[in-house]
């Protein structure tokens, strides 16, 4: 009795391949989905896939079905309604969405499935990037990847190049049968002449010469076929390997400032906005690259350089002075973050509140910064308008000085639901 073992990776009843395809056949709806169910998500829960919903409507597919033909007359029994050339009013959706009870409409509950955190992820950040990522540094690289260079006579199996070694085995035979060849050539070419000179001479005639040199041409083409024959379509020599040589990968070296106003002006609420963007572009961050720093700095009266736990989950408050912030990330820059080797990205969360005298110093290192930068980001949180540092930041959009284009933007955010599309709108990739 024999016994088969399913050993594949996919579960009873599931493929990955057609999951897969779902997933990118109906993309958009996914992400427009994720980004739905991000706005009741908690802020620590970054380790588990989702359930999301997908309208019936959006995964309905055309398909064919063979008409009928001709005129057919149906009787179904128990119509006392309607009578022929009637029409059927079109049912209402139904969506299974709720909302109260009701005697009309018919309809399709929404399509409900679930997706891994690898889904959740990939769905999220699809189609986004670190602007301006162009600086690359090879030295210190510890990581290396394996290039063809050519190929060589020795290897191992795996490494077999098919086509190298069949043009080489080509090229041996060629030249090597190519003075044989061409003696052939020449002695059917007589065989040939001698044949026809037979043809036109009767056979009582024909002398033995000409016999015997029919005989020693005969004798001399078979030989040269045979060691023709003789020589190996595929020898040792010609077998070829692929060879490969390690390189080290360019790294692209990136660090992200992350600046958090943690003042009295900013509430529990505010705050927790403030960490979701965060923890949305950390998760970005570690998803999407391997070489990147992140540097946390909190700051209300003061700034500090913290790190995850402390930047996310610390309490401590204070006044309100945003110039202590972009100082800290100045000195940051100039004693660890050399510009020539490290591509510079910054992005600064604040509710707009600053100490009335710190404006002229916010503008002045905030020019100083964006130079050094290769792209930053302001993120205003609240509803109440424009506040005292956008009105000091929206200067630099009207006059730039020494900034390149697209390396500073600013936003708002009022609410949960504006953070992904404003972080989509931020670091979404840009194609030329």
């Amino acid at each position: 009795m024999g016994f088969l073992i399913d050993r594949r990776l996919n579960g009873k009843k599931k493929s990955t391949v057609n999951r897969q395809r779902f997933m990118r056949r109906y993309r958009k709806q996914v992400r427009d989905a994720v980004a739905e169910n991000l706005r009741d998500r908690s802020i620590t829960d970054t380790k588990t896939g989702e359930k999301v919903s997908i309208p019936a409507r959006d995964i309905n597919e055309p398909h064919f079905i063979h008409g009928k033909g001709g005129r057919v007359t149906h009787i179904f029994p128990g119509n006392d309604q309607y009578v022929t050339g009637d029409r059927f009013p079109r049912p209402k959706d139904g969506g299974g969405m709720g909302g109260g009870a009701s005697d009309k409409g018919e309809g399709m509950d929404d399509f409900v499935f679930e997706i891994s955190q690898q889904e959740f992820l990939d769905a999220l950040f699809e189609d986004m990037e670190l602007p301006n990522l162009t600086k690359r540094q090879l030295a210190g690289s510890e990581e290396f990847k394996k290039v063809k260079a050519g190929f060589s006579s020795e290897g191992t199996p795996a490494n077999i190049s098919i086509i190298r070694s069949m043009k080489s085995a080509t090229a041996r035979r060629i030249a090597l049968g190519a003075s044989k060849r061409t003696q052939l050539r020449e002695l059917e070419e007589q065989l040939s002449v001698l044949l026809s000179n037979e043809e036109t001479t009767t056979q009582k005639i024909i002398s033995e010469n000409i016999r015997e040199q029919r005989k020693e041409l005969e004798k001399k083409i078979d030989q040269l076929r045979e060691q023709l024959a003789r020589i190996p379509f595929l020898d040792d020599f010609d077998i070829k390997y692929h060879r490969h040589t390690k390189e080290p990968t360019p790294h692209s070296k990136a660090v992200m400032f992350c600046l958090m106003d943690v003042s009295g002006s900013m509430d529990q609420a505010t705050k927790d906005l403030a960490k979701r963007f965060f923890i949305l572009l950390y998760l970005f961050l570690s998803r999407n690259y391997d070489k990147t720093d992140v540097v946390f700095i909190r700051h209300h009266t003061t700034a500090k350089e913290v790190d995850e736990e402390e930047f996310f989950y610390s309490r401590e408050t204070g006044g309100t002075v945003v110039s202590s912030a972009l100082e800290l990330m100045k000195t940051i820059i100039e004693t660890r973050y050399p510009i020539k080797d490290w591509n510079i990205y910054g992005a600064q969360a604040s509710d707009g509140d600053n100490w009335p005298e710190d404006g002229s110093r916010c503008t002045r290192l905030i020019q100083q910064l964006l130079p050094l930068t290769q792209y930053y980001a302001y993120i205003e949180i609240t509803d109440q308008g424009n506040k005292p540092l956008w009105e000091t930041y929206s200067k630099l959009l009207k006059d730039p000085p020494s900034i390149s284009e697209g390396a500073f933007a600013m936003q708002h955010i009022k609410g949960t639901e504006d953070i992904y599309p404003v972080f989509y709108e931020l670091f979404r990739k840009q194609y030329p």
